[in-house]
C-alpha cells in the first residue's frame, strides 16, 4: 500500500489529468488522440505523470504542514486550505502543462487554458476531499480507541477498588472471631486461622476472571462455616446448593455480599436460608432469604456491600444479571440471576 500510494498514485492522477482532458478536447474537435504522432502522445503523457508527482508531493507536505500547525478545523479553514490547495494546483499545471500545450498541434487557446485549469482543479479538489475524509476518519477511530482504553481503565480500576472494599469488613469479623475463641479454644481459634487464610488467599488471588462455580462455591461454604462459629446457637442455616453447578463460569466473589449481608443482618427468630441452583444451561440463581430483628433500624438492610455488589454486575454482566433485595414482611430477600459461561 506504501508503494501504491508513493510511486504509483501520482502517476495515476497525472494520467487521469491528461486523459480528461483529450476526452473534452477531441470530442470538441471531433478528433481521436491516438491518430495523433505517438511521439507526442508520449511526451504530454510524461508531462502529465511529472505534473502529478509534483502535485501530489506538493499536496502531501502542504496538508502535513497545515495539520501540524492547526488546532482547531472550521468552515473558514477548510476554506483557507481549499484557496491554498488550487493555488498551488494553478502554478504547478501553468508551469508544466501549459507551456507544453502552447507549443503542440495549434497552439494553446482560450478553450485549451480552459480544460486544462478547470479539470486539474476538479481532480485536485476531489483528492482533498478524499486525502481530508481519509485523515479525519483515521484521527477519529484512534481517538475511540483512545477513549475506549481509558474507559476501560477506568472500569478495572472502579473494580479493583470495589473489590477492595469488601476486605476491611471481612477481616474485621474474621479477627474479631479469633480473638473471643483464644479464651475458650485454642484449637478452634487454629482450625478458625486456618480457613480464614483461605478465605483471605482466594480474595487476594483469584479476582481478575472468570471461575468454575464449583470453586466459589467452595469458598462461600468456607465463609459460612466460619460464620457459624461467630453466630449463637439461635441460628437456624439452611443451605440447598444445586449438585451440577460445578463448572460453569462466574465472576469471583459476586455470591459473597448476599451471604455476608444474611449473616450480618439475621435476627428475629434467626432464620437463614441460602438456595444456590440451576435454571437452565447457563443460568445461576442465588437467593439468600434472613428473618430480620423485630427492632429494624429505618435503614433497609444492605448497606455499601450491596450496593458495590449493584455496580460491579453493571460493569460485569451488562444486560446479563438480575438482581433485586429487599424486605418483605419479617425477612430481608435478596435474590441474584446470572448468565453463565459454558467450562472453558
Amino acid at each position: 500500500m506504501h508503494v501504491f500510494k508513493r510511486f504509483i498514485f501520482p502517476a495515476l492522477y497525472g494520467l487521469l489529468i491528461y486523459f480528461t482532458i483529450r476526452v473534452l478536447h477531441d470530442s470538441e474537435f471531433h478528433q481521436l488522440f491516438w491518430r495523433r504522432s505517438w511521439k507526442l502522445n508520449a511526451l504530454e503523457m510524461s508531462v502529465s505523470v511529472l505534473m502529478g508527482y509534483v502535485a501530489i508531493a506538493c499536496f502531501r507536505w502542504m496538508l502535513r504542514r497545515i495539520d501540524q500547525q492547526r488546532r482547531t478545523l472550521d468552515g473558514w479553514q477548510v476554506l483557507r486550505e481549499l484557496c491554498i490547495l488550487v493555488g498551488v494546483n494553478f502554478v504547478i499545471v501553468n508551469v508544466t502543462v501549459t507551456p507544453l500545450v502552447a507549443v503542440t498541434d495549434d497552439g494553446l487557446s482560450y478553450g485549451d487554458f480552459a480544460d486544462v485549469n478547470v479539470v486539474s482543479q476538479l481532480f485536485a479538489v476531489i483528492y482533498y476531499g478524499i486525502a481530508r475524509s481519509a485523515a479525519f476518519l483515521a484521527a477519529y477511530v484512534e481517538k475511540q480507541v483512545q477513549l475506549e482504553k481509558i474507559t476501560n481503565q477506568q472500569l478495572d480500576t472502579e473494580l479493583k477498588f470495589l473489590r477492595a472494599q469488601y476486605h476491611p469488613h471481612f477481616l474485621f469479623n474474621a479477627i474479631n472471631t479469633v480473638y473471643f475463641q483464644m479464651d475458650e479454644d485454642v484449637q478452634a481459634a487454629k482450625q478458625t486461622l486456618e480457613k480464614f487464610s483461605a478465605l483471605l488467599r482466594y480474595q487476594l488471588y483469584d479476582q481478575q476472571h472468570p471461575v468454575p462455580v464449583g470453586q466459589e462455591i467452595r469458598y462461600l461454604e468456607n465463609y459460612i462455616s466460619l460464620q457459624q462459629l461467630r453466630s449463637t446457637g439461635r441460628l437456624q442455616l439452611r443451605v440447598n446448593i444445586d449438585p451440577v453447578l460445578n463448572e460453569q463460569r462466574v465472576y469471583p466473589l459476586l455470591l459473597l455480599p448476599l451471604v455476608e449481608n444474611a449473616f450480618k443482618y439475621v435476627g428475629g427468630h434467626y432464620r437463614l436460608e441460602i438456595n444456590l441452583h440451576q435454571d437452565g444451561p447457563q443460568q445461576l440463581t442465588l437467593q439468600v432469604v434472613n428473618d430480620v430483628p423485630e427492632s429494624l433500624p429505618v435503614k433497609t438492610p444492605g448497606g455499601i456491600g450491596l450496593e458495590n455488589l449493584r455496580r460491579r454486575l453493571e460493569l460485569l454482566y451488562p444486560g446479563k444479571h438480575t438482581f433485586s433485595a429487599g424486605l418483605q414482611g419479617s425477612q430481608f430477600i435478596a435474590t441474584l440471576q446470572l448468565q453463565t459461561d459454558g467450562p472453558y
